[in-house]
């Protein structure tokens, strides 16, 4: 290696030439693009998804019905949708007041 280098050799190390290099692009060549052939894709046969029925609350609502005053009373069951044991009652009692004049709540219990 020459040790001696001139102060013009070390800036052209250093920083590059003072002259901007002329570069000379190559036209960019296109390359022929692939043949696209479509096709339908198979058709997979269907597989039907058994549905497991979710869980639904359940309350069972027990009353004491009839027509008479002091009279015969029969037993009736009521099955509400719902969590709610009011709701469910007020369901029964409704339901119940459509056939019987007299309604008495017995049991509101879960299912």
């Amino acid at each position: 290696m020459n040790s001696e280098l001139t102060e013009e050799e070390m800036r052209r190390a250093l920083f590059g030439t003072d002259e901007p290099e002329v570069r000379v692009s190559a036209a960019p060549v296109q390359e022929p693009a692939p043949e696209v052939v479509l096709t339908k894709p198979a058709v997979a046969p269907t597989v039907k998804k058994v549905i497991t029925k979710a869980f639904t609350p359940r309350l069972r609502v027990t009353l004491r019905v009839g027509n008479e005053y002091e009279g015969k009373m029969h037993e009736l069951i009521h099955e509400a949708d719902t969590l709610s044991s009011l709701l469910a009652e007020q369901e029964a009692v409704k339901a119940a007041r459509k056939k019987y004049k007299y309604v008495e709540l017995v049991s509101v219990k879960s299912m």
